[in-house]
């Protein structure tokens, strides 16, 4: 999160781990193109799909095919989203922001889709249903177990 008013999110876009400095991926192409994309929040079960759809491939490959996804518009906006992603969260570009061989993206939220199977109620996600997956630099790590400080009972 790098704004909470308005909503805005930050993602990191580098050089792929197997390409080399200086190299653009499609994705930040994309985002610069259109003005407008989706952050999809997948789980451990979509592991191997993430780790497909980032394969560094031609420009005119379909990723959501390599990956085997399904794709659907978004709610608000004519980008794609991905069914089988718990969260979906939409964005407009605010601005692109070069440093060194990466670039920060700040995108203003739109629209937040999330799969009521994880929603814990008072704008909170069942982290323990959801299992969220993290990137690691060509590595990936499970969050899980979640735990909490400063509550009562932990």
């Amino acid at each position: 999160v790098a704004s909470r008013n308005p909503p805005t999110l930050l993602i990191s876009i580098g050089p792929g781990v197997h390409e080399r400095m200086g190299s653009i991926k499609d994705t930040l192409t994309n985002i610069r193109e259109v003005k407008e994309y989706i952050i999809n929040m997948v789980t451990e079960q979509l592991g191997e799909a993430m780790y497909r759809s980032s394969a560094s491939v031609e420009p005119e490959k379909n990723e959501f095919e390599l990956a085997g996804v399904t794709v659907q518009n978004g709610k608000v906006l004519n980008v794609p989203a991905i069914l089988e992603a718990p969260i979906s969260i939409e964005l407009k570009l605010d601005q692109i922001i070069p440093v060194g061989g990466d670039y920060l993206v700040l995108g203003k939220v739109e629209c937040v889709q999330i799969d009521e199977a994880i929603y814990a109620g008072n704008y909170k996600i069942a982290v323990d249903k959801w299992k969220p997956l993290a990137s690691l630099a060509g590595d990936f790590a499970g969050l899980m177990p979640a735990f909490s400080y400063g509550q009562k009972g932990t």
